[in-house]
Order: structure tokens, then C-alpha cells, then sequence
């Protein structure tokens, strides 16, 4: 059953909350083609931080260091005093303030105008880029996604979809269809599978009785043919043998050997092992998630989304909520220093409005 009131809105505060902590615990280690699995758990090892749960901890020596991007003084623990800015939940802000100007009715179009009122060229990157610079120079959807875009397929227009999910709740196909719209201008193919399967999965675990339900009916969106429903089946079975996270994603990083690691394919396997076997709990699904390596700052904010709608904001433990101390830094114009609690309730206003 779909909830309603107070159970709506901590649901809907989970998911926001859920995005921005799994964003901020993942942010240090975003670099895929070095933050792999092995020195992800060795940085945590030398730290004394395995099993993870908290953020990170602070580097051990200046190698270390070095590695991090430079926001980690913002994103480890001790250090997190409300969210640090990121494209991550830029997107999720910018879906909201869309669907509060246009409604449940909004075109690509109306995306692509507000991006370019909104958003500022130089926190766009990949495939939003490419369709920022497409649509400065007079083209429209759907060659925005297409002229001159190596990206199409990458994770961007994912991370774009929780909104889409938040106000969809326990309607998957309408908030697939929500993100196939927006995604469209900036992504083809397993791109726009990949939206709208994350905007499938948000919207399904708020009715969904265990994450494995969650995850099967996200798949019913997507051509079951595509790669990306292939790969994601390809973990939900090795997590049903019963085989070990840790040898599930060496045998699905084999399989996808060759992709870019901002590419949608190889993160959906490292999201969905998260979720998988992280059954529910909050804190195993993001540490488990970020642990994974590739794009860990997208996948923990999404992983974090589906887990904090499942569990609602109050089971969320204090650890990751109080640091963030009730407040996003932002780059879209006008949201700067929002409060995620006013960002919760206008989000809980459009989910009631589209029951």
C-alpha cells in the first residue's frame, strides 16, 4: 500500500537525506580509475574503518591525500558540516524546482530552458555538458543528446531520476516515464534505461516489501534485452546463489570489462550489489555501495535514496543525518543554503498532488 501522510513524508525526507549522505560519503573516493575496490578497503584498513560505517575517515598520510578530491576536508567524518555542493543533488533540486514550474506535464524542452536558467555551464559534466553547450548553440532535443556526445550511455542522466521517483510513489512505470523525459536530452540508449530504472527503483521502494521486489519491479521498465537489465539480473542471480559481495563484482566487473567507469552498466551492477546485499539497512547499503568503487559519490547518493525510502528518515541513523546539519549547498540559482527539510516537504506536496 502507498503511504500516506507522516509515513509519506519520512519516507520522502528518507530519500533525501539517504541521496545527500551516500553522496557526501562516497565524494572523497570519486575518481573510478584510481578508488578501485582494493584501495578503497585498504585506505579503510590502514584506518582502522573496516566495517565502514560512518564516513570516511580522515587520510593516514599525505599519498592518501593526495588521492582524495579536494572536497574531502568537507565530506569526512568529524569534518561534515551540512552537504558540500555536488551535481548529484544539484539535479535532484533542479527536478523539483521542474516539476514545481511545470508540473507532471513538462517537455525536454522545458528541462533544457531551465538548466540553462538554473544551471551554470561549468557544474555541468560528460553528457549534461555536451547538451548544455548543444542547446547554447540553438539545437533541440532530440539532437542535444546526440550531436557530438561521446556520453549518451554514461550515468549522468541516472542520477538525474530520484525526483522523478520521490514524487512517483509506488508507481514505477509513471516515474519512469517522468525520467525518460527529462533524460532524453542529454542520453540515448542505456542512458535513458538507466533514468528511468532509478526513478523505477526509488518509486517501487516505497510500497516494495523487501529490496529484491524493489529491484525486479524497477526491471519491468526497461527493455528486458537491454545490457543494462542484463547486468542488473546478472547480480540479483549471483547474489541468489549465495556467492560473496566482494566475488559478485569481480565476476560482473569481468563481464563489463571495457566500459568507461562513469559508464551507466558497470555502476548499475556496483548499485545494485549494494542494495542487494545490503537487504535494507542503511548503513550496510551505503558502505557496501561506495565500497565498490567506479562513480562512488552517484551510486552511494542513489543507494542512499532507495535505502532511505525503504527505511524512512527516522531509522536513519543520527550519524549520518546530524552532520549534515538540515542544510545543501547548491549551484542551481536560488537554492544555495535550502534547508533538506523544506526540500523534503515541497517534495512530499508534489508526491500527494500526484496520487
Amino acid at each position: 500500500m502507498t503511504p500516506v501522510g507522516s509515513e509519506l513524508a519520512d519516507r520522502v525526507r528518507g530519500g533525501w537525506l539517504g541521496r545527500i549522505a551516500g553522496n557526501m560519503l562516497g565524494k572523497p573516493v570519486e575518481r573510478g580509475d584510481h578508488w578501485t575496490r582494493e584501495r578503497i578497503d585498504h585506505y579503510l584498513r590502514r584506518a582502522d574503518a573496516l566495517p565502514l560505517t560512518d564516513y570516511l575517515p580522515e587520510p593516514v598520510d599525505d599519498g592518501d591525500r593526495l588521492a582524495l578530491r579536494p572536497e574531502w576536508r568537507e565530506c569526512v567524518r568529524g569534518r561534515v558540516h551540512g552537504s558540500c555542493r555536488d551535481d548529484d543533488v544539484d539535479y535532484a533540486i533542479l527536478g523539483l524546482h521542474l516539476l514545481e514550474t511545470h508540473g507532471f506535464d513538462f517537455t525536454t524542452e522545458q528541462v533544457g530552458d531551465l538548466w540553462l536558467l538554473r544551471l551554470p555551464y561549468l557544474q555541468t559534466f560528460t553528457a549534461e555538458r555536451v547538451a548544455y553547450r548543444n542547446l547554447a548553440n540553438g539545437l533541440k532535443p532530440p539532437l542535444t543528446a546526440t550531436f557530438d556526445n561521446p556520453y549518451q550511455e554514461w550515468i549522468g542522466a541516472l542520477i538525474r531520476a530520484d525526483i522523478h521517483g520521490w514524487t512517483s510513489p509506488g508507481a514505477p512505470k509513471r516515474a519512469a516515464s517522468l525520467a525518460r523525459r527529462d533524460a532524453v536530452l542529454s542520453h540515448t540508449g542505456n542512458g535513458v534505461y538507466g533514468a528511468m530504472w532509478a526513478a523505477a527503483l526509488v518509486s517501487a521502494a516505497f510500497t516494495a516489501g523487501t529490496v529484491r521486489e524493489a529491484v525486479e519491479q524497477a526491471l519491468t521498465v526497461i527493455p528486458a534485452s537491454s545490457r543494462l537489465a542484463r547486468t542488473v539480473r546478472r547480480v540479483g542471480s549471483l547474489h541468489e546463489t549465495g556467492m560473496a559481495w566482494d566475488d559478485t563484482l569481480t565476476t560482473v566487473a569481468q563481464e563489463t570489462a571495457g566500459t568507461h567507469w562513469i559508464h551507466t552498466i558497470p555502476n548499475a551492477a556496483v548499485l545494485t550489489a549494494g542494495l542487494l546485499y545490503g537487504d535494507g539497512d542503511f548503513t550496510r547499503t551505503v558502505a557496501l555501495t561506495v565500497r565498490g568503487g567506479l562513480d562512488t559519490d552517484s551510486n552511494g547518493a542513489t543507494a542512499g535514496s532507495v535505502a532511505g525510502v525503504l527505511c524512512g528518515a527516522a531509522a536513519i541513523p543520527d550519524r549520518w543525518k546530524d552532520p549534515l546539519e538540515d542544510t545543501v549547498r547548491s549551484a542551481v540559482f536560488g537554492f544555495d543554503g535550502v534547508r533538506i527539510s523544506e526540500l523534503a516537504e515541497r517534495t512530499v506536496r508534489l508526491a500527494r498532488a500526484s496520487v
